[in-house]
């Protein structure tokens, strides 16, 4: 397993958040985590990138155990969150965007300066990567598309040599045209080999890309299915709780 889980627990004073989780994700695999409002799935996430320190429990990265106590150490484990709100910078090119605090230098007479060429070749490897089209690598980020802004914050995670992206909500408010774009660049994630946690409310996206489904309800994880050995029914019971409503009148 590219990254593991166990036994997480998280409180906020008298609420149990997290209660007990196990969650793991395979090399190349695109995991769903999906549940209703208020199962766990934020708290999860923010613990998986180091936004959230765990009261009890272990994670592992690549068979190592770890503790996060900040982003930034997730992010140098390799560890990259795409939230829904994207956090680009607006004003900025898809370059700088891309490159935002690990700008490539070069010295000139002993004095570091950009390495613009250095830079845009390597954005532009990146992009064709992925497959994104941008109007210009010089565009600001804030006249694009909702699909292309997630394109340019994936290649972003992509060149902090991410092996484990958390993506949150990536087709929420997107056209039909938009959201079919950013389901390829997910796939195009697993082809590449790169690990994937998808969190979504929508089960069509979930059964279109996803290997696996985890599904968390009341704080904890209460099911993982195979994404092919499964229905949208099932999971959709998983979360409102009608398996259990089922099980009770059996």
């Amino acid at each position: 397993m590219v990254f593991r889980m166990s036994g997480i627990v998280k409180r906020f004073g008298g609420l149990v958040a997290l209660d007990r989780v196990d969650f793991s994700v395979a090399k190349g695999e695109v995991m769903a985590l999906v549940g209703d409002n208020g199962a766990g799935k934020s708290t999860l996430i923010k613990t998986m990138s180091g936004a959230h320190v765990p009261d009890e429990g272990t994670i592992e990265m690549e068979g190592k155990l770890v503790h996060f106590r900040s982003p930034q150490e997730a992010w140098a484990s390799g560890i990259a969150t795409i939230y829904q709100e994207l956090a680009l910078a607006g004003k900025m090119t898809v370059v700088d965007n891309i490159f935002l605090g690990r700008e490539i230098k070069k010295p000139v007479l002993g004095v570091p300066f950009l390495d613009r060429q250095a830079m845009r070749k390597r954005t532009s490897e990146l992009l064709s990567q992925l497959d994104v089209h941008v109007p210009s690598i010089d565009s600001w980020v804030e006249s694009m598309s909702g699909g292309q802004r997630q394109g340019v914050a994936i290649a972003r995670a992509l060149n902090m040599d991410a092996r484990l992206i958390i993506m949150d909500e990536p087709t929420a408010a997107l056209a039909v045209a938009e959201v079919r774009k950013v389901l390829e660049f997910i796939k195009n994630l697993r082809a590449q080999g790169k690990s994937v946690v998808l969190i979504s409310h929508n089960i069509q996206d979930v059964f279109e890309v996803s290997d696996r489904i985890s599904v968390m309800r009341h704080g904890r994880c209460i099911a993982v299915r195979e994404t092919a050995k499964t229905t949208p029914q099932e999971i959709i019971g998983l979360i409102t709780g009608a398996h259990e409503v089922r099980a009770a009148a059996s």
